[in-house]
């Protein structure tokens, strides 16, 4: 990925945080059949190692976990979001004319390698801690426990296991910050009229960070 040195993000916790908060990623595979893509929400253990540790789970039926080898490489890009940028948003622009739209945008990628894991206990913990975490802001969480045991046991004889040693943690987040700050706050003004408020208060948050 190519990432101009202001649109770096190189902490580790700030990465960590963006895989936590956004974690459906896409696992790009090249295997026996060549290359692949799967979108499948992950669990990262962010202690594990020196990067952390990616942890999900495929249907049985998915041939991905066939086609690939343990130790073979594997990269899962997280997205936090993304947005148009109208040049009319800058106040620049109505002083010089000399602006033009672009596409802003927060990724990660997490480089690491892959290892199959084919076994009951792996996946029912991976399952569990999964549903624990997503149902924890319902008025009433659904847990494993309220179905029927026979009927997660047939589930979970249906679904095989992942696991990703991170290697190597790439950031990009792409909000403007080479530009005034007066751009940058007014572009992250503009997305949030406009209902988009992941970028734009990101936007926003870089124009503060600038200023200081």
């Amino acid at each position: 990925m190519y990432i101009p040195a202001d649109f770096n993000e190189p902490r580790k916790e700030a990465l960590h945080a963006c895989i936590e908060q956004h974690p459906f990623g896409m696992l790009v595979t090249h295997g026996k059949s060549g290359l692949d893509a799967n979108h499948i929400p992950f669990e990262l253990a962010a202690e594990a190692g020196e990067f952390g540790l990616l942890r999900a789970h495929v249907a049985r039926a998915n041939p991905v976990w066939q086609d690939v080898a343990d130790g073979d490489e594997v990269l899962v890009v997280f997205r936090a979001g993304d947005a148009y940028i109208s040049p009319n948003w800058y106040p620049s622009k109505h002083d010089l004319h000399r602006q033009v739209p672009t596409w802003n945008y927060i990724v990660v990628h997490a480089h690491g390698r892959i290892t199959i894991r084919d076994d009951e206990k792996y996946v029912r913990g991976v399952v569990a801690r999964l549903t624990r975490t997503h149902e924890a802001s319902q008025p009433r969480p659904w847990k494993m426990s309220d179905a029927p045991s026979d009927y997660i046991d047939t589930l979970l004889k249906s679904i095989v296991g992942l696991e990703i040693e991170i290697t190597r943690l790439i950031g990009k987040s792409k909000l403007g910050q080479n530009k005034e700050v007066r751009d940058i706050q007014g572009a992250g003004e503009g997305l949030l009229a406009s209902g988009q408020y992941a970028i734009g208060d990101a936007m926003l948050a870089a124009a503060a960070r600038k200023q200081k």
